[in-house]
């Protein structure tokens, strides 16, 4: 008696077990864990055929720089309106492409509106999926999640809820902690500056990288912000207070403000420092970040898990962080009293000028 109850028992586990492996077969073949996720299969080939083009270019960063800004639109303390990763940047574009901190979001949004008219999917659930799926063109980026279900916004987010990047750490940790995250989850959020250019915020130039490797997800970034500034690349200096000196300005490498004070502040610099050379490290705290970010203002019980569909990215590049030419270990600005890695130096000359996948080294051509 005893061993028939085992073996019901048993029998009931194997069925429960699949159950939660159900798979669905989509219209057009695809096969995935619930029939809610395959509109998103046709908007992924959308997206990748007529957006990204298979390539870690402008409009990949763009996308993820609006997962961000849309989705920080929200306030525990009710000091700001804003529900969070609901797609109001596409909705009520024409107010929120002219806060301040959204100056050069309208490209993505741009670019991304049209895809809700050929797709049944919210503006929410586009823009997350948007950058979880896009970023999988950039070697070395974590296989984010996506979950489905965003309702979509019904009025938009005040002004504010974005920090600007001449903001005092005190105020940036502020809103962020008003927005649920810590400092240390801000931190892994800026991973995504490893693959960041800017196009506004130095007068006159557009697609300036945050570091020289700007065509990969890898930790390299955390590296050069550490790194004394000697200039601002092509001799033009922001004069807002976004930008300060670069370690590499004959690299056409810019820096924001926001970046320096983290990266030397006692709260986070740690956090900072911890991701040097530590690429494992690096894409799970961001993979962790994105999983929070990317449903603020929701309850994962309430959407859809369709993870499964977000395609594995491209492998990390071989190459470890390294000190770009003509800089050294006595170049650190360091406030962290943990070790720093032992890094070799690239050899060359005095600076390394960034390159487009193609090997165009004129930046502003690079594939968008």
């Amino acid at each position: 008696m005893v061993f028939k109850l085992a073996v019901t028992t048993v029998a009931f586990a194997a069925l429960a077990s699949a159950a939660n492996f159900k798979r669905v077969v989509c219209p057009d073949g695809n096969v995935t864990s619930n029939a809610a996720c395959c509109a998103f299969f046709p908007l992924m080939d959308d997206l990748q055929t007529n957006l990204f083009e298979g390539q870690c270019g402008e409009d990949v960063h763009e996308s993820l720089r609006l997962t961000f800004h849309d989705a920080i639109g929200f306030s525990l303390s009710g000091a700001f309106n804003g529900t969070g990763a609901d797609g109001s940047m596409i909705i009520f574009s024409e107010i929120e492409t002219n806060f301040a901190a959204n100056n050069g979001i309208d490209d993505s949004v741009d670019a991304l509106s049209p895809f809700l008219t050929r797709h049944n999917v919210t503006a929410g659930d586009l823009i997350q999926f948007a950058g979880a799926f896009g970023i999988t063109n950039c070697p070395g980026a974590p296989q984010l999640e996506f979950l489905a279900g965003r309702p979509n916004a019904t009025f938009p987010a005040s002004d504010g809820t974005v920090p600007l990047p001449q903001a005092e750490v005190d105020s940036i940790l502020s809103r962020m902690e008003d927005g649920g995250f810590s400092p240390a989850e801000l931190i892994h959020l800026l991973a995504s500056h490893t693959i960041a250019r800017s196009d506004t915020l130095v007068p006159g130039h557009q697609a300036v990288p945050f570091d020289t490797t700007p065509f990969t997800f890898d930790t390299q970034i955390f590296l050069e912000v550490l790194l004394k500034g000697v200039g601002v690349p092509f001799g033009v200096n922001n004069t807002d207070g976004a930008e300060v000196d670069s370690p590499l300005p004959e690299s056409n490498e810019m820096r924001l403000q926001s970046d320096f004070a983290l990266s030397r502040d006692e709260r986070t610099a740690c956090e900072w420092q911890s991701m040097v050379n530590e690429q494992a490290l690096m894409m799970s705290n961001f993979k962790s970040a994105m999983a929070k970010l990317a449903i603020v203002g929701h309850s994962a019980e309430d959407l859809i898990d369709c993870s499964d569909i977000i395609p594995t990215p491209l492998p990390p590049v071989a190459k470890p962080a390294t000190f770009p030419a003509g800089t050294n270990s006595s170049d650190l600005q360091l406030v962290c009293a943990s070790a720093f890695p032992s890094l070799s130096a690239d050899v060359g000359a005095a600076s390394i000028i960034p390159e487009c996948p193609d090997g165009d080294t004129n930046l502003n051509d690079c594939p968008s």
